[in-house]
């Protein structure tokens, strides 16, 4: 494991300054205490990292979820009620995991998936733009369209305009800065530039602005522009732990099966987008994903965190610093628990806008205008699915708008396999209509074949050839027998060729494909 740690421990570092002010952010959009996101984060990255199969992937609190935290805790009476739904949850993914529904990850279309990359990418830059310029209402890791300050994505960026802050903006252009000349020229002429990542020279340089420029009314930046972690001698008495007798509770229960769905369907979907943009090409086992993730919220909820999920900024920011190994998802864990344990007063000095400009960076790098081109060329079969992903998020949220994509991916299936049930081809010599049925004949095919067989001219002679179909719905042998007696009345001949087998006019088509086959 440690073969990589060249590649793994500037990567952690990267993602651990990216986790930080995500999960407080989501613990404050969920209505949680600010220390839960945290424990999560510690959480996902030793616990989860070290059991998962994923290695490029990092799990934390999610911002997906956070809506359903914030209404789960009013529901069931308090967040140490919900803490129990969140170890149940846990419990309900390890069964998941055991019964192999992992499989269910292998099921969305890659135009989704690609959407969804893409869709958070475009959300991540809108999202972190007020950031950056210091007008920090919005708590980070709130990924919503609607936000829980009262506005919306847009509305946000038109009210930054009257709330620039002066410091935060000039030390978070410095921060870009330092970024892009890393990136573009200084790991390409020097090895020690790839050990010592610019994520980490800029937070550096963040904290030495702010402690050079503490005090000044001008170009100092205020605390509410400061990462804030909650500070105590005793991390303990932050601490909240589950309410177990609220087990008889129905709404506690409802509760934990939602989020392990939930949950679950955000790890596979994360799982998936994590492979493609793995260099290596490596596939997460995702029933092993589920059992650690359920290990993973079982003892999150045990000791107060927030539900955990394999999360994509953070899986995205992984990959791009170079990670080799889920060394670097255990290790931004770690440096989590130390930080939080030993000196939460230094992160509390990083300015949210330095932060800002490394997030607007992966969110560039996760919706490159070059993957729109690419993916209109490949027709409108996978742009419209991509396309309706990336706005369904930006205008909604990331489970809203995925489902979006799915919809309207299942709509262009069902377009494709209209078409494709069948073939038609005319003999000229004979007058014969020869109807080709495909390899896999289902009841979505039923209306394509319906339309062609009524479409038949009055005194034609047909010719059914099944055999190349290997699969065929009853739904469309009851449209056969159904139209039999149309074809006697019509005065249509029908012959049905299979394998070995050959009838004209046969008086159940339910017969002689049972015979046939």
């Amino acid at each position: 494991m440690f073969s990589n740690i060249k590649s793994d421990l500037p990567a952690s570092i990267v993602v651990f300054f990216v986790a930080v002010p995500l999960c407080l952010g989501i613990a404050l959009a969920s209505g949680a205490p600010l220390i839960s996101g945290l424990i999560a984060g510690i959480v996902g990255g030793i616990v989860v990292g070290s059991l998962s199969g994923s290695q490029v992937g990092v799990s934390g609190p999610a911002a997906g979820l956070a809506a359903i935290v914030l209404a789960g805790i009013t529901q069931v009476g308090g967040y140490e009620n919900f803490l129990v739904c969140v170890v149940l949850a846990g419990f309900i993914q390890l069964l998941l995991g055991f019964l192999k529904a992992g499989v269910i990850g292998y099921y969305f279309p890659s135009s989704v998936i690609k959407g969804m990359l893409t869709g958070i990418g475009i959300i991540i830059v809108l999202k972190q733009i007020p950031h950056f310029f210091g007008y920090d209402t919005d708590p980070e890791g709130d990924f919503a369209f609607f936000q829980v300050d009262g506005e919306n994505t847009f509305s946000a960026l038109f009210s930054t305009i009257g709330n620039i802050s002066l410091g935060a903006t000039f030390v978070a252009c410095l921060a870009m800065a330092i970024l892009l000349l890393w990136e573009l020229v200084l790991t390409k002429r020097a090895k020690v530039f790839q050990l010592i990542q610019g994520p980490l020279v800029a937070v550096v340089l963040g904290i030495v602005y702010f402690l050079i420029t503490r005090g000044s009314d001008g170009i100092g930046i205020a605390p509410e522009h400061l990462v804030n972690v909650p500070v105590t001698n005793n991390v303990t008495e932050l601490l909240v732990f589950p309410n177990f007798s609220a087990l008889g509770q129905a709404s506690v229960w409802i509760m934990a099966v939602t989020i392990a769905v939930v949950a679950s369907l955000e790890t596979l979907l994360c799982v998936e987008a994590t492979d493609k943009l793995d260099d290596q090409k490596r596939v997460t086992p995702t029933n092993r994903e589920l059992l650690s993730q359920g290990a993973g919220n079982v003892l999150s909820g045990c000791i107060g965190g927030l539900p955990v999920t394999q999360v994509i900024v953070r899986s995205s920011a992984n990959i791009q610093s170079g990670a080799a190994t889920k060394l670097s998802a255990i290790l931004h864990g770690v440096f989590l628990l130390v930080f939080v344990l030993v000196v939460p007063g230094l992160l509390n000095m990083i300015p949210l806008s330095v932060l800002a400009a490394i997030l607007f960076l992966v969110g560039y790098k996760l919706a490159k205008p070059s993957l729109f081109k690419q993916m209109y060329s490949l027709g409108w079969t996978q742009f419209v699915p991509f396309i309706v992903t990336v706005l369904g998020i930006v205008f909604t949220d990331l489970l809203l708008g995925i489902f979006m994509g799915l919809v309207v991916s299942v709509v262009v299936i069902l377009h494709e396999s209209f078409k494709n049930s069948h073939f038609l081809h005319r003999e000229e010599e004979n007058g014969e209509i020869k109807m080709t049925l495909a390899e896999e004949v289902t009841f979505f095919n039923k209306a394509a074949i319906l339309l062609e067989l009524d479409d038949l001219e009055p005194g034609s002679s047909v010719v059914l050839d099944v055999r190349s179909t290997r699969f065929l719905d009853q739904d469309v042998v009851e449209i056969l027998d159904d139209f039999a007696d149309k074809a006697r009345q019509r005065n249509i001949s029908i012959k049905v060729v299979a394998d070995g087998h050959t009838a004209e006019n046969p008086e159940s088509y339910r017969e002689f494909f049972r015979l046939a086959w």
